[in-house]
């Protein structure tokens, strides 16, 4: 649990600093800088021995990392539109997805209704509302619920760190030509690169790591309800560190979201 929660932590700072570099990069530019920092860092950690690999090892790898690099640019282009807790909040449909799908109990389909009907009161119609920015969040939901079945099968296929490393690897080669269009036609100042490099350490590297040896003990289920703080940190992290205000009712829908999966694991730990 001390792993998930930090891993998530992680990945929302990293996205507020990495958001911090939008005006000179774009979510396009900033996804291109973080998809370079997690291979160079997962790659050295990983070494993966691409000969040793089979088929049947290559195919959840090449999808992870298709999926790696759908889900971070559609969820900063969202972050982009619609704010950083707002996007998150959206994202979370995807593991929550996978908890309604896998759930053998009722507590948890409980909570999971409850988490789904706070997501849908976030969603509700409003004149200022930016339908484009939500259905990026979604399809980066989409790509969540899909990182963590790819994740799991490719962490107990490959040993260690390899077939996430990979994975990252060619989602790096897929936005390398982002990069040279990028400095091109206009070189990034030092800061913005900075703080791009960063999200990319905290928002790829140390999550991709955390989450490939955790999905080997925890099942796929419980891994996506407790991935409902997620929003509550995205809030947070989005009021303190961007200055992004929400009103009550997204308040209490996010918060409605995080006691479903508090209440989940209290029942599931007694």
């Amino acid at each position: 649990m001390v792993t998930m929660a930090g891993s998530s932590l992680s990945n929302q700072v990293g996205a507020a600093i990495g958001a911090l570099a939008f005006p000179v990069l774009g979510p396009v530019g900033v996804v291109a800088v973080r998809q370079y920092v997690a291979a160079f860092v997962l790659l050295a950690v990983g070494r993966p021995r691409l000969r040793d690999f089979t088929w049947a090892q290559w195919r959840p790898v090449l999808g992870l990392a298709v999926v790696f690099a759908t889900m971070n640019l559609s969820l900063y282009t969202a972050i982009d539109r619609i704010g950083l807790g707002l996007a998150v909040t959206l994202e979370f449909l995807g593991p929550l997805t996978i908890a309604l799908a896998a759930t053998r109990r009722r507590v948890d389909a409980f909570c999971a209704v409850i988490a789904a009907v706070g997501v849908v009161v976030l969603m509700r119609p409003q004149p200022s509302a930016d339908y484009v920015g939500m259905g990026l969040a979604l399809l980066a939901a989409c790509c969540w619920a899909s990182y963590i079945l790819l994740n799991r099968t490719v962490g107990r296929r490959i040993p260690g760190a390899q077939g996430t490393a990979t994975a990252a690897g060619i989602s790096a080669l897929m936005f390398l030509p982002v990069g040279i269009i990028l400095v091109l036609r206009q070189p990034p100042t030092a800061a913005a690169v900075g703080c791009a490099v960063a999200a990319g350490v905290l928002s790829s590297a140390v999550p991709y790591l955390a989450d490939v040896f955790t999905l080997r003990r925890v099942p796929a289920q419980a891994f996506g309800l407790f991935m409902s703080v997620n929003p509550l940190l995205a809030a947070l992290v989005g009021w303190i560190g961007l200055d992004q205000n929400l009103g009550l009712t997204e308040w209490a829908s996010i918060g409605a979201i995080v006691a479903a999966n508090t209440l989940s694991i209290l029942v599931r730990r007694g």
